[in-house]
């Protein structure tokens, strides 16, 4: 496989030196995905993906919910995971409680349709709340992403040049 050339909107991007994200305190991370048990019950899994999208789209238009960052990623056909940084667990929860919200009415939807789609498509999500001073990364080469795209990107040296450093070890 070829790798693409960045564009030149992309190269300008480009982290070139090597850094670390710029958080500081707790970082929470949403992985949130679905998959397909049977392609054909359409009917099963298509409200799901349309209600993430959904709501990635009114979290991308309301900043004060608390959606730092996200990524969508397709591990196969079947399934799909999105990716999510978040300001708090508190504004996570927050969102996700809001009856006035598109998660609240997609949940009830789900579960709704879940008693009659026996397995057709299985959703799943995991929260991590870490610990300030429990992660660490680097980035080189790339655009801003991920931790780095969420609480934006220091120079290495700032937290620590190895991996150890930058955990406190």
């Amino acid at each position: 496989m070829v790798a693409e050339m960045p564009t030149e909107q992309e190269a300008a991007r480009l982290l070139e030196e090597r850094r670390t994200a710029g958080a500081e305190g707790e970082v929470v991370v949403l992985l949130i995905g679905m998959r397909i048990n049977r392609f054909a019950a359409v009917r099963s899994w298509l409200p799901v993906m349309t209600g993430m999208l959904r709501m990635l789209r009114e979290l991308e238009g309301d900043r004060e919910a608390g959606l730092l960052w996200h990524r969508r990623l397709t591990a196969s056909p079947r399934e799909y995971t999105v990716v999510q940084y978040w300001e708090s667990a508190g504004k996570l929860l927050a969102y996700a409680s809001d009856r006035g919200k598109r998660h609240h009415p997609a949940w009830v939807d789900f579960y709704r349709r879940a008693r009659r789609s026996r397995g057709r498509v299985g959703i799943w999500h995991e929260t991590y709340v870490v610990p300030a001073g429990s992660h660490e990364s680097i980035y080189w080469g790339m655009p801003p992403y991920g931790l780095s795209a969420a609480h934006g990107a220091v120079p290495l040296a700032r937290r620590g040049l190895t991996a150890g450093e930058r955990l406190g070890r």
